[in-house]
């Protein structure tokens, strides 16, 4: 372990049960900051990569305005966008789409429908 986690570890090992919930937890809280970081990157860049692109013509006193509805403008951030949006389900996946207990509620509600099924056959 690096120092930060070691300090981190010794601090709090007292709210731990084990070291295996410390390093799950750790694993999710690390996932969760990258993707933070990577739509702060995605946020930073495609501004400057839209903002360029309207004024590519740095002579002028104005921004390109029949640039501003063009898709070569926009292009980088929407299949960028596709990825982060890759990212980001990756990390809150099945808590954001079906919860944590989707797959215990949907069995138990089969499981009852083929038990009242079967109870007048």
């Amino acid at each position: 372990m690096g120092k930060f986690k070691n300090d981190m570890y010794e601090a709090h090992a007292h709210k731990f049960s084990n070291d295996e919930q410390y390093r799950a937890a750790y694993k999710k809280v690390k996932r969760i900051r990258d993707f933070y970081s990577h739509l702060q990157i995605y946020l930073v860049v495609n501004v400057l990569i839209i903002f360029f692109d309207l004024n590519r013509d740095f002579i002028g006193t104005s921004f390109n305005t029949k640039d501003l509805f063009e898709w070569s403008t926009y292009s980088t951030a929407f299949f960028w966008g596709i990825g982060l949006l890759a990212h980001g389900i990756s990390v809150f996946g099945k808590d954001v789409f079906l919860g944590d207990n989707w797959e215990a509620k949907k069995i138990q509600e089969i499981m009852n429908k083929e038990k009242n099924k079967n109870k007048w056959t």
